[in-house]
């Protein structure tokens, strides 16, 4: 009886996909929701409470399916590192990958911090607690700020890297992002999880 050849990993796990788009979705909406819905809003603002109860909720399934994310990522193979053709290219996509992770959670828990802090955790539950007059007294409000900035620009980056993936290197690299046929002929190895 002849033993089964190994195959190469060609797409990310479909847990793994479902994961990355739906965070992508819920993290992009809580940048939008938090610079240009709430931070203009006046905190007396009724609606405030219930801006600030959806970006809370966001917040913590955001922090929830990241963990998730890791621990699949984890547990399951996947493709080959690509490469952007230049070894500088490749460990900025390294560095920036590991970057997102980290300030997604960092994000979601200096947000937890704060509401903690503002004591605004009876919003989740439907309660109506005063809101601060300024969420700029809590010394996390400025960290929290910083690393919504610096997501948006490593979430550019991640973009422009999808796109120079696409449009210039022509790999087909969003697909190994996509559902479908997970594993491809027997001529390229297969990597672990790392």
């Amino acid at each position: 009886m002849a033993s089964a050849q190994p195959t190469a990993v060609v797409r990310y796990h479909p847990v793994l996909v479902v994961l990355h788009w739906g965070l992508a979705i819920f993290i992009l909406a809580a940048l939008g929701l938090g610079a240009f819905k709430m931070a203009p809003m006046r905190n007396i603002d009724p609606m405030k409470s219930e801006a600030l109860r959806a970006h809370m909720t966001g917040g913590l399934v955001i922090l929830v399916l990241m963990l998730l994310r890791l621990i699949v990522r984890r547990a399951t193979l996947h493709p080959l590192a690509a490469s952007a053709g230049a070894p500088a290219l490749d460990r900025l996509a390294r560095m920036s990958h590991t970057a997102l992770y980290v300030l997604v959670i960092m994000m979601a828990l200096s947000g937890l911090t704060m509401d903690l802090q503002a004591g605004l955790t009876p919003l989740m539950v439907g309660a109506h607690p005063p809101i601060p007059s300024d969420f700029w007294v809590f010394p996390i409000r400025r960290i929290h700020y910083l690393i919504s900035r610096a997501l948006i620009v490593l979430i550019t980056l991640h973009l422009a890297g999808a796109l120079f993936h696409t449009f210039i290197r022509r790999d087909g690299l969003l697909r190994r992002m996509g559902l479908g046929r997970r594993f491809a002929s027997p001529e390229t190895s297969v990597i672990a999880h790392q």
